[in-house]
This record gives C-alpha cells, sequence and structure tokens, in this order.
C-alpha cells in the first residue's frame, strides 16, 4: 500500500505458467498488491509501459523473451523489474541485468524471499513508504523503529514484523491464520494461537497507557489495527 495516495501499489505479473502466475498473484494480492497480469511477452511489454510500480518478470517467453521485454520497457521507462528465470547459470543472470533488471531470482524460489524483494525494490522507488502510521504511532522501517505519542517502543523481531504487517493491512479484519501466514509463513511448523499471544504482547507496547487503543479484536473473527 502507497501511504502517499492509499492507493495500492500496482505490481504486473509476466508470466507463462500459469500455476506460477496464479500463485503469484494470489500472494501479492494478499500482501495488498493490486496485481495484473501478462502470459507472454508481447501483451508483457504494452502492459509494463504503462507505468506499473512494478514488474516481476520471467526471462522465457513466448512471443518475445523477458530480456527483450526489459530492454524495451527500460528504454522508456524506470519501472522496478524483477526477473525470473529456471536457469541459474551466471551468464543468464548477468545478461537479465545487464538489461537493466533491477533484481533477479532463480526458480524455484521462496515466496517470503521474492516478497521481500518486491518490498525492498518498492521502498527504494518510493521511500515515503517507509513511514507507517496510525494515529500517533509512528513506524520507521528504514530505521526499523517505532514510537507512539513521540515515545520510542521495543519490540521484538516478531513483534515487530507483526505490527508492520497490521500497518500495512490497517483497517481490514484479519483471521489468526491470516496474520500467521503473512507473518510467520505457511512453512512454519506452529499454532496459530501464536498470535493471540503475540497481540497481547504487541498491546502491553502500544497500547496500555494510551486513550485511543489501536488494536481491536472483532469476535469471532480476529483481530485488527485501526488508525
Amino acid at each position: 500500500m502507497s501511504e502517499d495516495d492509499e492507493r495500492p501499489f500496482k505490481v504486473l505479473v509476466v508470466e507463462d505458467d500459469a500455476q506460477i502466475a496464479r500463485v503469484l498473484k494470489l500472494e501479492l494480492e494478499h500482501e495488498g498488491y493490486a496485481v495484473e497480469t501478462a502470459a507472454d511477452g508481447l501483451s508483457g511489454l504494452e502492459k509494463a509501459l504503462k507505468e506499473p510500480d512494478l514488474v516481476i518478470l520471467d526471462v522465457m517467453l513466448p512471443k518475445m523473451d523477458g530480456l527483450e521485454v526489459c530492454t524495451r520497457v527500460r528504454a522508456k521507462s524506470r519501472v522496478p523489474i524483477i526477473m525470473l528465470t529456471a536457469k541459474d547459470r551466471i551468464p543468464e543472470r548477468v545478461s537479465g541485468l545487464d538489461t537493466g533488471a533491477d533484481d533477479y531470482l532463480t526458480k524455484p524460489f521462496s515466496i517470503e524471499e521474492l516478497l521481500a524483494r518486491v518490498r525492498a525494490r518498492l521502498r527504494e522507488r518510493h521511500p515515503k513508504s517507509n513511514v507507517l502510521t496510525a494515529k500517533d504511532l509512528v513506524m520507521e522501517r528504514d530505521k526499523h523503529e517505532v514510537q507512539r505519542g513521540g515515545k520510542p517502543i521495543a519490540l521484538t523481531a516478531k513483534e515487530y514484523a507483526l505490527l508492520e504487517y497490521l500497518l500495512l493491512h490497517r483497517n481490514k479484519v484479519h483471521t489468526r491464520d491470516e496474520l500467521f501466514n503473512g507473518v510467520w509463513g505457511s512453512d512454519f511448523l506452529g499454532d496459530s494461537n501464536l498470535i493471540d499471544v503475540y497481540i497481547r504482547y504487541l498491546r502491553g507496547k502500544i497500547d496500555d497507557g494510551f486513550e485511543d487503543k489501536l488494536i481491536a479484536t472483532v469476535r469471532g473473527v480476529g483481530y485488527t489495527l485501526k488508525d
């Protein structure tokens, strides 16, 4: 989500493998992005030139390969491009970066790593998105600092990650499973009831002592953070 104008960042996925494209679309939408897809290089080029906020671009594509797409996009736009390929040879990586790609991932990759790279590229392009706020709570992601009412708040790594997720999707009600998968990841072996524990920890640090409570329980559903 772009904090500048409250619109979701637009991510274009150019991938001819329908299953991979579907998974990427679902995961990115779950993170709050607006996602468009293209299944070949020509349509991907056309959509990329309409200035999405970021492009995820496969190398091996029908009609026009990803390297050519990247070259043509880069001639007209500075949109961040993350390239994907099943090839792990160094020359392929060099070619991708030489055509103007900002980042490179080799298949198979973890969705958590891809999402982290998406966030990093968007932070570089949209620096103001480093600051997340809700009422008088401020998270400065580039400094990894949180304060409320001007008072610094010390958080553990998981407390910080959970708060960041809630801030990025503020005013949305999340189930425990959604929060668990969004913060710990679907591959983590644990119980989603862990969310209750960490919500309690967070409340003790960001809500206790303040009249306005940011984290709310929605009975029978889960939790939300209100701005």
